[in-house]
Formats: C-alpha cells, structure tokens, sequence
C-alpha cells in the first residue's frame, strides 16, 4: 500500500472515528475496518461526478450496511460532494444531513435509504434490473447511451436477512452481470463473533445461487481488492460477490470486538489508535494527499460524463425518437397524453372485479407509458398484472416488461423500489393484500424515501372466501394507511380503479392499491362524479333528497355496493341518506376542511362500513358515530357467505343505521 493509499484510507477511519466520538453515538467498527475495500473502489472503479450526483449513467453506490453511513459520508466528503466537513461534526445531530443511517434525497450522492439490514441489498438487484432494461430499450450499436454497474458494500447482517437470500436468488437467476458487491467479512455481529449464529458457507451459497465469487484474504491488501473488482467486472452473466476478510475497529484496542461495533471507540481506544496508526490528535484532520487521491477519481468521473454527454447528443441526432424519449424519463416524466387511454367501464348488469378492471387499466398505460414494468411474486394471472404482449426481464437478449419476483414478497418490494431510486422506469409489484405483511418493511422505505413505487394488492377482504382466515386481510388495511407518505386507494368499482391508477402515475410517492377479488357493480361515471372524487380521496356518491341527510353512510371498497343498497332500504322507509365513497383517507385528509365538511357534514350521525379493521374510522364517524368493521379473524366459506354471517349484509346495516339515528336523537335532544 503506498504511503499516498495508506493516507486515503486512514482519513477514512478517522474521520468515521472522530464523527462517532463527536456524537457520542455511531458505528465505529465497519467504517475502520471496511475503508481499504471502500478507497480502492472509490477510487479506482466507481464512476461518479461529484457536480452532478444525479447523473443518469453514473454507477450506482449503495452502503447497504447503513449503521457504517460514516465510512459513506467520508467518502462523499473526500470525493467532493457537496457535504462540508461540518456537516461530518454534526454526524446524528438534530438538522443535519449526516443521519445516523443514510437518507436517500437528505445528503448528496446517497443513492437509497439504507439501515434496515438486507433492503439496500435488494435495492440494489431492482437497480441492476432497471439498467438492464434501460439498456436494451435504449442503446444502439456505436451509441451505448445506459452503461453502469449497481456497487454495494454488505454485511453479515445483510447476508443473514431473508430479504437478501430472496434477491440474491432472483439476481443469479437473472443473471444480473452489473451487480458487484462486496462483502464486508468481519467475523463480528453486535451480540459477538458471527460463528454464534451464522456459520454457512456463504460462497457456496452464492455459487448456488449463480453468482461468481471471489475471495480476498487480506482487507488491507489493495491490490488484491483491486484484482477481484477487475474479475466481478469482466463476469458479465453473473452477478458477483466478493468476500473481503476485514477486522472490525481495525487499528483500535477494541479490533476484532464486538465493542467496535455501534458505540463511539472512548478518548482512551481512540488516542491509542491514533498512536498506533501515527495519525495525528487533531479532529477530523485531513491530509492533502488524501483529498488529492479522491480528486483525481471525480476528475475522472468528470471526464467520463462530459464524454456521455457528447454521447447524448450523438445518440440524439442519430436517433431522435428515442433521443426525446430518454430525455423525457430521465427527467422523471410521463410522455405526453398518457392518461388518454385510461378505460371507462360501462355500468350494467355485469359485475367486475377490481382486480379485473386494474389489469385492463395497467395494460391501457402500458400501451403509453413503455417504462411501465414490473409483476408479481408469482400471482400474476391472480392479481392480473401481466402485461399483454411482453417477455420477461429475465431475458439477457430479449428483456421484456414483465418481471417474475417468485414468490419472494419482501424482495420484490425492495427491488421495487431498487427501480424507482435507479430512475428512468416506473415500477409495479403485486401480491395479495394478506402478503403486504411479508413486503411492510420495503413498503415503509418508499414511503420515507419518497420513492414512485407501486404495490398492487388484490384479495383484499374477507371476501376472498374459501381459502380462509390465513388468506383473508383484516388488519392489513389500517397498518398500510398508518405509514406516513403512503397513498392507499380502495376503489369502489372499477371507474374509481382507473382514476385511481390516474392518481397514482401523476404522483411522485408510493400508492398502494387494494382491490377485489369478487366481483362488483360498475359505476355510472355520467352519474356519478367519480373522476373529481377519487382525485380527491371522498366523494359524496349518493345524497339525500335536498342535500339534508338524516345519516351519512361511508364505505370503501366492496362495501361502497353495500352501501347503496343500505340507503335504498332507509331511503324506502322515508329515512334521508348520503353515501360517501371514501377510496383514498390519506387523499381525503388533504382536502381543505371546507370541502371535508361539505362531505361529512357536522351534526348528522356517520356509519362507517368497511370489511376490515375498525382502527382509525372513528376520525371519520366522530365519537358518535358507528363502524362496522371487523374484531376477529375470517372463516373459510363461499365469499358472500363469509361476509354475511360476519355483518356485511343489508339487513345488518339498516339495523345499525337506525339504532345510530335513533341514539343520536337522543342524544342531541339531551344535549
């Protein structure tokens, strides 16, 4: 190692030691010992421009060992990002963009929110899905406009997450050639030395997997790390693992201890490292020559996107369809007239299911949207997702638009949002609604990350029927709309399935969709003010004569039907009802309070139906109101038979109706 390399990588455990110190908070440990293997990719391999992070065929860096984010703002420090040594002294603190776990759209040239063990992982692989895809949409022969690899640094804790296992076998299978991790091999874990629950051998899993491993022995021989990128770059049929031995607080008394691992070294460990290393008392000291070795990396990186740019413009005059075309998704928009081809579906005698009416709209802006992609984890005819017309992205040669996750849930939700953090692509998983438990933690990364991610849940009550109280989704519903950020749309019918597929792509955060198995009535949009109403997340569908109700009934979802026929009966017996269709509470509460109060007017008794959880509802009904919901698990039976003998039936809501009304009467005549 020259004196210059030896300097570089010093500066980067140090400045993760001292920042650790400052907070008296941190992961030490993983910076100090993984910052050889960090320098040499950095600095050798990793293509970058600090001036333009958001570069479109910059490589993509992912620390998917995010308790380390001190080793990645080093890096980004020294490389030249725009993230002041300041900001490396304020590392955790309260308004700075060094978080204690990176944060995608916080600091720049972090590249996904990683932290949760296993998800950057996994994002990574979407990445090197979206690349591919990008690719062969995009380039033409002498004109290779998308060209990048997805780098990530790993951990034994991101090996040992399921997460992982369920990515890693979807990329072998792929053959995702752009993917080169590296593996942080420190032998240590927070309880102790990995050997107390974590003993396979991860090369041969790989192997099985279909990845090419390479093994480094030594994490402070550089040119053996530098030996082993080379080799993971020339595998292009097979995405790479490369395993580096390293040793956890390297340099400090406390190497090779889980005591390195998430608490600040102490003055004492950290002077004798110091001592050790011949590194200087000073804080945050930062040698010249280490920022010149980094400096000459962005120079490169620099140089290499004035030449994709002059690229760009080549491509562009050679192919200028496909030259507007690119421009047009790297910014992250829609080609014009997308939403044009949105179905309305004709009301009639015919029920559809919205899982049904979804697959037609996906299909629609398929047709429009050709950076629309993604599938199921193997419930594609189920969830009814596929894609008419296109292969499968599995096909180095022929990648098509439809991707098969396999039942893997939680890696297809973080490979999900692996494509909507690469960009240029506007990704779509699906499964059913009981799943979403399996894909929660990915599903809150979009949301806290901002991400365009789309998760399509079908089966979405216990109007599955016969498979059960395994299959049928109660809580589900609540514990989605309880993620800040996250949009979540129950339609009605299938007219509020495609404006809220409208909704959802002129969105630049998560949605998620849960829809019917079971058929449903269709909608009059001439009737009804779907369009207007689901944009803004309630609507009222039905009113009293005059606009003065005695009762307003809310519904989602299949229970909007229910709902209708409900106020029929009232209606019948002289009773004044409004039906509200509430397909979206998150859209809703973002309404001005006048335009909610038109809604749901004050003083008028509420009864809310919903065939799920009954958390949350009373926000909606007022602690007056009535909600019929559900406190128990499903049964297995014929759909309608389930939801009938569990109150989801006329007779039921015109008995709860009027006990509401007439308590309510009562009650304001007490008052």
């Amino acid at each position: 190692m020259s004196d210059r390399d030896r300097l570089a990588v010093d500066t980067l455990r140090f400045l993760a030691a001292d920042a650790v110190e400052e907070a008296n908070s941190g992961h030490p440990g993983m910076p100090m010992g993984a910052a050889p293997m960090a320098y040499v990719l950095w600095s050798r391999f990793l293509r970058f421009d600090p001036t333009d992070p958001a570069w479109f065929d910059r490589d993509r860096f992912i620390l998917s060992a995010g308790h380390g984010s001190m080793l990645l703002y080093g890096l980004l420090h020294l490389a030249g990002y725009d993230l002041p040594l300041e900001e490396i002294r304020s590392f955790r603190q309260w308004g700075s963009i060094t978080p204690g776990h990176p944060e995608v759209h916080m600091t720049p040239g972090v590249e996904a929110t990683t932290g949760p063990l296993g998800q950057g992982f996994a994002n990574g692989v979407g990445m090197a899905m979206a690349e591919r895809f990008l690719a062969h949409r995009f380039n033409r022969p002498g004109h290779e406009v998308v060209d990048h690899h997805i780098y990530a640094i790993v951990s034994d804790g991101d090996l040992m997450e399921g997460v992982a296992s369920e990515a890693a076998s979807l990329a072998g299978h792929m053959k995702l050639g752009r993917l080169v991790y590296l593996y942080d091999d420190n032998e240590i874990s927070i309880e102790g030395s990995t050997s107390l629950a974590f003993t396979e051998d991860v090369g041969a899993r790989f192997e099985a997997y279909g990845w090419h491993v390479e093994t480094v022995a030594d994490g402070e021989d550089l040119a053996a790390i530098e030996r082993a990128i080379e080799a993971a770059r020339s595998e292009t049929e097979r995405p790479s693992l490369i395993r580096v031995r390293t040793h956890i607080g390297f340099g400090s008394p406390k190497q090779d201890d889980a005591s390195a691992h998430g608490e600040p070294l102490g003055p004492d460990a950290l002077r004798a490292t110091r001592e050790k290393l011949g590194w200087p008392e000073e804080r945050f000291h930062i040698p010249d020559e280490a920022r010149a070795a980094f400096a000459a990396a962005a120079e490169r990186g620099q140089a290499a996107r004035s030449a994709w740019l002059e690229r760009l413009a080549s491509y562009g005059e050679a192919h200028p369809s496909e030259g507007a075309e690119l421009k047009l998704v790297m910014a992250g928009e829609l080609p014009p007239g997308w939403d044009e081809g949105i179905p309305t579906f004709p009301a009639g005698e015919k029920k559809l299911a919205t899982r049904a009416a979804g697959g037609k709209v996906l299909n629609a802006l398929a047709s429009r949207v050709p950076t629309l992609l993604g599938g199921s984890a193997d419930l594609g005819p189920s969830n009814k997702t596929l894609l008419d017309g296109e292969g499968s992205l599995a096909s180095v040669d022929e990648p098509g638009r439809n991707v098969h996750f396999g039942v893997r849930e939680h890696a297809m939700g973080a490979a999900v949002n692996g494509m909507a953090l690469h960009g240029g692509v506007v990704p779509y998983g699906a499964t059913f609604l009981i799943f979403s438990d399996y894909m929660k933690p990915s599903i809150r990364l979009a949301a806290l990350s901002g991400l365009r991610s789309l998760f399509i849940f079908t089966h979405d009550s216990i109007g599955v029927g016969e498979d059960g109280p395994t299959h049928q989704p109660v809580e589900q519903l609540v514990g989605l709309r309880s993620i800040p950020g996250l949009v979540v749309f129950r339609p009605a019918d299938a007219n509020e399935t495609a404006e809220a597929w409208r909704v959802a792509l002129g969105r630049p955060g998560p949605v998620a969709f849960a829809l019917s198995r079971q058929g449903l009535p269709v909608l009059d949009v001439a009737r009804y003010p779907v369009r207007d109403g689901v944009a803004r997340g309630g609507y009222v569908l039905e009113d009293a004569e005059g606009g003065s109700p005695d009762l307003v009934l809310l519904a989602t979802g299949s229970e909007v039907a229910l709902a209708m026929d409900a106020a029929a009966r009232l209606r019948a017996d002289g009773m004044a009802v409004r039906v509200v269709s509430l397909p979206s509470l998150e859209l809703f509460r973002e309404q001005p309070d006048a335009y909610r109060a038109g809604v749901l007017p004050a003083g008028v008794p509420r009864l809310a139906i919903e065939a799920g959880s009954p958390l949350g509802w009373h926000e909606w009904v007022g602690e007056r109101g009535d909600v019929i919901a559900l406190d128990r698990f499903g049964a297995s039976a014929p759909g309608g038979t389930v939801m009938e003998k569990l109150g989801f039936s006329v007779d039921h809501v015109v008995e709860r109706a009027r006990a509401l009304v007439g308590r309510f009467a009562v009650e304001t005549r007490a008052d």
